[in-house]
């Protein structure tokens, strides 16, 4: 990967985390943790403070298990290029196909999830930095679209063996939107509403768009697998 491609592939992941931000269930989750916190807080400047110390947990949370999984024997050092060269371009193929399809819609599942109750309680208990450690847990309470984006994000960072700066753009394409609205809570903005539904409407499309090109692709690569090993 040269320098060029190293750079469009960041700017991809970025994209990956905004994409993953805007999706029902991380915007939904995220919002009525900010909603939450920035009511127990009180004044704007400690609701802006939360949302950045809730956006901080979840950069922590994503490093940290990328780095985790991106330093497993099987992703380091000569067995990465072996991983590579032997395995990952069979397989990269149908992956990019099931990520595309969970993504476009056409496959369901579940994951676990964090009750809400259990979120209130830390929010009394710990009040306002009670944000940091639920940044943490939310970032890792993975829905299935969640999942399906980490996954493809850790494929790219692999492939450009970088433990650090992909993720790290992953995640702060995954914030920002959270940033964005603990200010529309801590200024009291009125449209807020309004803002939620129109990113839940342009959700929908960016996602079919995120699946269609990761079902394109995944097609591509496994044709012209098949055609190279006949």
């Amino acid at each position: 990967m040269n320098s060029s491609e190293w750079y469009m592939a960041l700017a991809g992941v970025f994209w990956l985390g905004m994409q993953t931000s805007i999706c029902p269930c991380p915007l939904t989750t995220n919002i009525a943790a900010i909603s939450y916190i920035g009511r127990k807080a009180g004044r704007p400047g400690e609701t802006v403070a939360s949302g950045i110390l809730y956006a901080s947990g979840q950069i922590l949370a994503y490093l940290c298990l990328s780095f985790v999984v991106l330093v497993l024997p099987i992703f380091s050092g000569d067995q990465l290029t072996r991983f590579f060269s032997s395995t990952l371009h069979v397989v990269m193929g149908p992956i990019l196909i099931l990520i595309g399809m969970v993504l476009s819609g056409l496959i369901h599942f579940s994951l676990p999830s964090i009750n809400g109750e259990r979120m209130k309680i830390m929010v009394d208990r710990l009040g306002f930095w009670s944000a940091f450690p639920l940044g943490v847990l939310f970032a890792l309470a993975f829905c299935p679209t969640t999942a399906a984006m980490f996954l493809a994000m850790i494929f790219v960072s692999a492939k450009a063996e970088s433990i650090f700066f992909f993720p790290l753009a992953f995640s702060i394409g995954m914030v920002l939107p959270v940033v964005f609205f603990a200010l529309l809570f801590a200024f009291q903005v009125h449209w807020i509403g309004k803002v939620f539904n129109a990113v839940k409407k342009m959700e929908v499309g960016m996602r079919l768009f995120a699946g269609t090109v990761f079902i394109l692709a995944g097609v591509f690569l496994t044709v012209r697998m098949s055609w190279a090993l006949m």
